[in-house]
Parts: C-alpha cells; sequence; structure tokens
C-alpha cells in the first residue's frame, strides 16, 4: 500500500444565515495516496467543491471549519497561520478551478498569471527567469507556440487552451498534490481526452497525486484509482474504483451508475433517481438518502448510518448493505 500523502479527518464547514446552520460539509473522512488519483463524485450541490476549498482554506465569508483535521505529510493545514498557508498553496497543494475563462484574469495576459504564482514561491528569481519557467510549463501542456501565447490574453484562448494555462498556472510550482474540480466540463469529447491524457501523462512524470473532482462517471473510471462517492456533505460509499463500478454497495451509486448507458448490457430503459438533493439547511433525518432511496426501510428514517468497511478497503454508509448489486439493479428498475 503507498503512504497517504493527504488524509481528511472528520471535516466539517458550515455556514449560518436566516434559514439556519448549512452543513456544507458535514464530517468527512478520506485519503489520498501518493502518486494515486482519488475520483469524488456526486450531483451538484453534494459537498464536492466545498470540500476542494476546505482542503485548500480557501472558504468563502460566511462559511467556517469548525472540526477536523487536514494532514499533509502529516501536518495540520487547519493549524497553519495564514502566511504559512499561502506558502502551501501553490508550492505543496495546487487547484485547477472550475470554468477557466472565469477563472482567468481577462485583463491580464496568460503569461503574467502564470508567473505571478510563480513569484510568491521563488521571490528572488529575476523576471526573465520566470518567464522562460512559464514558457516550458506551457511547453509541458501540450500548448503550441508557447512564446506567442505567453503574451496573449485568456480571450484569444480556446476553451481547451485555456484549461491547458490553468494546468499550466496549477503545476507551475511542481505541487505535490493537484486538485482538479470539473477539470473537463464544457470542453468537447477530444479536448476532454487531450486534458485527461496530459494530467495522467504528468502525474507518471512528476509522481504527484491528485483529487479529481467531477460528475462524469467515465472520466472517474477512467482515472481513479479509488473513488468516493458523496451526497448531501457526507461520505456515502468509498471504495477502490473497479471494486465500486463491479460491486456498488450504497443505493445512491447504485442510482448514479444506473443511469449511465453501458455498451455490455441492454436495458429497456436507464434508471433515474427521483427527487434533488435536499438543501444544505434542511437534510432530513436519518439517512440523508433515504426520502430518494427504493430500498429505504423504517430504521433508515431513524439515524445516520455510518461508513462502515463491508470488504477490504470498501466502505458504505448504507444498513442494508453489503448488497447483490445485479440484484438492486433490477429491484430498483
Amino acid at each position: 500500500m503507498a503512504e497517504d500523502l493527504l488524509r481528511v479527518e472528520g471535516l466539517r464547514t458550515v455556514f449560518r444565515n436566516s434559514s439556519g446552520l448549512i452543513r456544507a460539509v458535514d464530517g468527512i473522512d478520506l485519503s489520498v495516496p501518493r502518486g494515486r488519483t482519488l475520483g469524488i463524485v456526486g450531483e451538484s450541490g453534494c459537498g464536492k467543491s466545498m470540500l476542494s476549498l476546505s482542503i485548500m482554506r480557501l472558504v468563502p465569508a460566511p462559511g467556517r471549519i469548525t472540526e477536523g483535521r487536514v494532514l499533509l505529510e502529516g501536518r495540520d493545514l487547519l493549524k497553519l497561520s495564514t502566511a504559512e498557508m499561502r506558502q502551501v498553496r501553490g508550492g505543496q497543494i495546487a487547484m485547477i478551478f472550475q470554468e477557466p475563462m472565469t477563472s482567468l484574469n481577462p485583463v491580464h495576459s496568460v503569461g503574467r498569471q502564470i508567473t505571478e504564482a510563480m513569484r510568491v514561491h521563488s521571490p528572488k528569481e529575476s523576471a526573465g527567469a520566470l518567464k522562460e519557467q512559464a514558457i516550458a510549463a506551457l511547453k509541458r501542456v501540450r500548448i503550441p507556440s508557447p512564446e506567442r501565447r505567453f503574451d496573449e490574453y485568456p480571450h484569444q484562448l480556446s476553451g481547451g487552451m485555456r484549461q491547458r494555462v490553468m494546468i499550466a498556472m496549477a503545476l507551475a510550482c511542481r505541487p505535490r498534490l493537484l486538485i482538479a474540480d470539473e477539470p473537463t466540463t464544457a470542453l468537447d469529447v477530444t479536448v476532454q481526452a487531450q486534458i485527461l491524457d496530459l494530467l495522467r501523462e504528468l502525474q507518471e512524470e512528476t509522481g504527484m497525486s491528485i483529487i479529481l473532482i467531477t460528475h462524469d462517471l467515465g472520466v472517474v473510471a477512467e482515472m481513479a484509482d479509488e473513488v468516493a462517492v458523496l451526497y448531501a456533505g457526507k461520505v456515502a460509499e468509498r471504495a477502490p474504483a473497479r471494486a465500486l463500478f463491479e460491486d456498488p454497495q450504497h443505493p445512491y451509486t447504485l442510482g448514479l451508475l444506473g443511469s449511465v448507458p453501458r455498451l455490455d448490457e441492454e436495458r429497456d430503459r436507464l434508471l433515474a433517481i427521483e427527487g434533488a438533493v435536499p438543501p444544505p439547511f434542511a437534510f432530513p433525518e436519518g439517512c440523508r438518502f433515504h426520502p430518494r432511496c427504493p430500498f429505504a426501510i423504517g430504521p433508515c428514517r431513524e439515524g445516520q448510518p455510518p461508513l462502515r468497511e463491508i470488504a477490504p478497503g470498501h466502505h458504505a454508509a448504507c444498513i442494508r448493505a453489503p448488497v447483490e448489486a445485479s440484484l438492486a439493479l433490477e429491484d430498483a428498475a
């Protein structure tokens, strides 16, 4: 087993407004081994992006982290000062944010934005040296004519090129951990494949770990070594990728997988998960998925099921697990 680079233990991030206490991240535990990829999946509103912002300590006000630990190589990031955390961001953990067109500053050239990130961690480097390193970073992410692109602005680049610039910026200081939040959203399938191939090549080249946040189960199947399924601010299921796809154990995971067409199966209709993710200020009592779950029974409404190990390395927060996945899919249909 590879040593863990990152461990998240009991992490809680909350907001308070007129609706009450909003538990955006509610007691999450996960780990990322060195050189491996953790996929995080779930519907919109399940807490995926807020989890990544919590790890980076970029939770927007009035949100705050109230409990837990975020251990990077044994060092608790939640106990660092603001100045110490600023050195961790970019240098040890980097993040590719959603929507590169809005994440990149439209009034600055892409080269200036990359060198600005590098200057924070290499303040003694000359402007010329930083420019050379930035151009090398653009080359590394397969951007053609990087010397010319260095002086161009985000609006002059295609969506795929902007995403490559975001990756170049994130990897400029060679971080140990890369958090990629929906890195292929709004890209056509050929560009998606190029971006995923690029991330895989860079991981092999640098040995970095990756947290890959996405809605796309196909991307997870292709990239991830382990998968954490989030629902309503909690981990519903966590397992090695192969085990999760071959033998899902939480009804929510079954629903997600059942809604995706497969070439190796004939099915009259795809599954649909009824209802919607509850708002974080109005989570139901008991299992948070039970109002939408076709397998719910009385005890599901009485208490939150713990995330427990039901097979080696395979955890599920469901009182009915383990189940035979194929039979459960048939029952749900």
